[in-house]
């Protein structure tokens, strides 16, 4: 069992660079076996996610800014306070609006499957895999996230000041 913490979104370990947009991760000691929790920073210009579905559900909240759902080929703006629910094979991606973006995610484990599939809609918008996979390695290749120092987004980009 681990022990429960508290830290602050400035303090966590965040990831990027790759032309991916920043995403902060509350899991101090490794992925949380349940459930996963994210602050993401959709920016323009960069990939936050690919259209893709999971075995499991995911859930969004726009904390700020705007952004667009790509959900079942279906798009959708999002703005402050909009909630988005992914049951568990539900295809769907996040994309930048041309304003930067605060969302939080939360997602239960997936149990089973991960697939990107073909999309139009998430082509046009530069967030589908080149082709279908079930790779995480596949879908993204060179553009992984890996670990950056806090980029100081929240200030800059959404006026978060305590």
């Amino acid at each position: 069992m681990s022990e429960w913490f508290v830290v602050n979104a400035r303090e966590a370990q965040w990831r990027g660079d790759n032309d991916r947009s920043p995403i902060c991760g509350f899991e101090e000691n490794g992925r949380f076996p349940e459930l996963g929790v994210n602050l993401m920073v959709l920016e323009p210009g960069t990939l936050g996610a690919l259209y893709h579905e999971e075995g499991a559900q995911e859930d969004f909240l726009v904390l700020a800014g705007h952004c667009l759902a790509i959900v079942e080929e279906q798009e959708r703006p999002l703005g402050p306070w909009d909630f988005l629910h992914c049951p568990a094979g539900t295809r769907h991606v996040l994309v930048a609006d041309g304003e930067p973006c605060l969302v939080l995610q939360v997602g239960a484990r997936p149990s089973s499957s991960l697939r990107y599939p073909e999309s139009e809609a998430a082509r046009r918008h530069g967030a589908a895999a080149a082709a279908e996979t079930s790779s995480v390695a596949e879908a993204y290749g060179e553009r992984r996230r890996v670990p950056i120092p806090y980029g100081g987004w929240l200030e800059r980009a959404f006026s978060t000041e305590t």
